[in-house]
């Protein structure tokens, strides 16, 4: 039976788990507090320890790095001792290792749609810690230490995403309640949303890849849209009539100035007052992963919304 470290259990971190488990897997679920998930072996483990992580992730065949700091402000801090352990884990495991990444380290001049083979240039905090803790790894790989990919994400969403997702608690809790959901950046701006399932999958058809390591993955996301346009095929799905409005630049910069978190995000605002595309077909034909239609992903988020009684009713 294959034996897999995961690393976090956020929104990410414990659907890897669950699925992994679902299809027979020993999981080894590593967290700060011990967090249970049903079907694996909890652990206590501080993910930025070397030593830690790497006594963990003895007889494992992966090591999944699905955390990340809440801290959005002290990525910069937080983000390089964790891809070191990481790292270190993996050589003295002789465990595979895939990161959860992101699309912060590609920059704000990036040609689009951004593909596995665009070059990092990172235009602000957050992507440059992300971009340096691929190179990080990947050279560790190019040396023989380690055997490392990548799976990057576009914004996600799906059942259970909360208020620190753009597409979260905070989109469809008003949307679905007929009311305007205050957003971050732009209403009308096309952008590429990556679904919590295919995340999962692509994860998974990582770490069994059979081919050259030491590359990037790209999560496929259906058609670009944006947020009014969610809002629409929600209101249509549903019959309300919710929508989107934007919250003024002005006043999140202002925020920005008292609130470190807002002022993080406003770093890479340039993600959502403009076209943000993601090109996965590299993925999607040696992966085979593909991803899920709006229609179906947009039906499991709004059935996450339903109380028990409506779904008795149904």
């Amino acid at each position: 039976m294959t034996v897999h470290l995961v690393v976090g259990a956020g929104f990410i971190g414990e659907a890897l788990a669950r699925a992994l488990v679902a299809r027979g897997d020993t999981v080894l679920l590593a967290t700060r507090s011990g967090t249970i998930v049903p079907g694996t072996t909890s652990l206590r483990v501080d993910a930025s320890d070397p030593d830690a992580l790497a006594a963990a992730a003895a007889g494992a065949a992966t090591i999944f790095l699905a955390t990340s700091p809440r801290q959005y402000h002290r990525w910069p801090e937080l983000w390089p001792p964790m891809h070191r352990a990481a790292i270190e884990a993996a050589r003295r495991s002789s465990a595979r290792l895939v990161l959860m990444g992101n699309l912060y380290g590609y920059g704000e001049a990036s040609a689009m749609p951004m593909s596995e083979t665009t070059p990092l240039h990172p235009t602000e905090p957050k992507g440059q810690v992300r971009a340096e803790g691929w190179a990080l790894a990947a050279a560790a790989h190019a040396r023989g230490e380690i055997e490392v990919v990548e799976v990057r994400a576009s914004d996600y969403f799906g059942p259970g995403a909360g208020r620190s997702s753009q597409l979260g608690s905070a989109f469809f809790g008003p949307v679905l309640a007929g009311k305007s959901a205050r957003i971050f950046g732009s209403a009308s701006e096309p952008h590429s949303w990556c679904f919590l399932a295919d995340i999962v999958d692509t994860l998974i058809a990582a770490a069994d890849y059979r081919g050259p390591w030491g590359q990037v993955w790209h999560v496929p996301a259906a058609e670009p849209l944006s947020r009014a346009e969610i809002a629409e095929r929600v209101n249509r799905l549903t019959g309300e009539e919710g929508g989107v409005r934007a919250l003024s630049p002005a006043f999140l910069r202002l925020l920005g100035v008292f609130v470190p978190f807002i002022r993080a995000a406003n770093h890479s605002a340039y993600q959502f007052d403009r076209p943000f595309l993601i090109d996965s077909i590299e993925t999607e034909r040696l992966l085979g992963v593909h991803a899920t239609p709006w229609e179906e992903s947009l039906a499991a988020v709004i059935e996450s919304y339903r109380t028990p009684a409506e779904r008795a009713d149904a």
